[in-house]
Formats: C-alpha cells, structure tokens, sequence
C-alpha cells in the first residue's frame, strides 16, 4: 500500500472502532445527559488526549513493551479496574441517594477532564490495542513513529467529531433528560457498565 492507502485504511477501520458503543461513548453520553455539552465537551476531551497519549506511547515503544511485560500489564490492570469499579460504584451510590440538590456540586471542569483521561490512560488493554493495531497499517519503508504519531492523531480526530455528534444528539433531549428519574436511570446504566467493565479488566487473564 501507499501511505495515503494505508492512512485512508487506517482512518476507516479506526472510525469503524470510534462509533462501536464502549465506555467512552457511555461515559460521553451521561455526562452531556447530567451536566451539560459543556461538561461533556470537557470529558470527551479528556479521553481524547488519553487516546492520543497511548498512541504516541505506542509509537515510541512503550506500548510494545507494556504488551511484552506481564508485571507493568498487571500493575495497569489493578489500576484501571480499580478505578473504573470506583466509578461504578459511585453512580449506583449516586442513583439510589436521597435527591438533594442543593448538596451537590457540580464537577469542575478540571475533574470532568482527568476523569476522561483517566478512564483511558489506566486502561492497558487501549495500550495493547494500539501496539497490535497500529503496526498493520505502517507501509513499507515509511518512519515507523511519525506515521504512529500521525495515525493516533487521525484516531483523536475522529474521535472529536464523533463526540460532538453524540452531544449534538443530546440538546433537543435536555430537558427530558434532565428529569430526576431520567437522571437515575442513567446513573444505574452507566454505572453498571462500568462495574461490568473493571470486573472484566480484573478478571482478564489474556496475557
């Protein structure tokens, strides 16, 4: 393949896995669903940026040598699942508390970002994601990192324009959305989802 066959691969299968409903995509959606496009802006971001730093982790070699080295896997592993059981948790909580609020202050934005970031930079499997995957779309004789860099920042664009298609989405449904037994049902959903998501990270014997 060319390098412009290769990137326009790349670009495809990528938006292919950008629009598969995953954490992110909840994660995005609840957030724009309890606190607003704004707050969802500043999330989505975060995971972007995380996204991003794994592929260029990958492009240096880290990624590879995560992939080879069972104890800095592992230790990932613990973290990410413990954190994504800690979120988790914390919606179910949220869900079935008393509704007060007047109590409860809104995230800020610098929290809203590090929680985007954190979903995905505690999460190995997005580091053994990017070293099995980039590797299949590097042409013959092109600079392996640059084309990584480049391919992880087609990845992040893709993911910007999805993400503000889903907040777009969820304007004209604000109001309803907003709604205390929406806002519930949502924390229940979301919240199992991610507890299923660090029970399967911590339970995963794969490597």
């Amino acid at each position: 393949m060319t390098p412009v066959q290769a990137a326009l691969a790349f670009a495809l299968a990528a938006g292919i896995l950008t629009i598969t409903p995953g954490l992110d995509t909840a994660l995005v959606l609840r957030t724009a669903a309890a606190s607003g496009p704004r707050a969802a802006a500043k999330t989505a971001l975060g995971i972007l940026l995380g996204l991003f730093v794994w592929g260029v982790v990958t492009a240096v070699g880290i990624g590879a040598l995560l992939r080879a080295s069972t104890l800095a896997y592992r230790i990932l592993q613990v973290a990410g699942s413990l954190y994504l059981l800690w979120l988790g948790a914390n919606l179910l909580f949220k869900a079935g508390a008393p509704h007060e609020p007047a109590a409860v202050a809104p995230a800020s934005g610098g929290r809203l970002f590090a929680r985007g970031l954190l979903t995905n930079l505690l999460n190995p499997k997005v580091g053994v994601f990017y070293a099995t995957f980039l590797p299949q779309f590097i042409p013959a004789g092109a600079n392996v990192t640059w084309t990584s860099v480049v391919y992880a920042g087609i990845h992040a664009f893709e993911g910007l324009l999805w993400f503000a298609a889903l907040i777009l989405a969820t304007r004209p449904l604000a109001s309803w959305l907003r709604r205390e037994r929406v806002q519930r049902n949502l924390d229940r959903a979301t919240g199992a989802v991610f507890l299923a998501a660090g029970a399967r990270l911590a339970l995963d014997r794969g490597r």
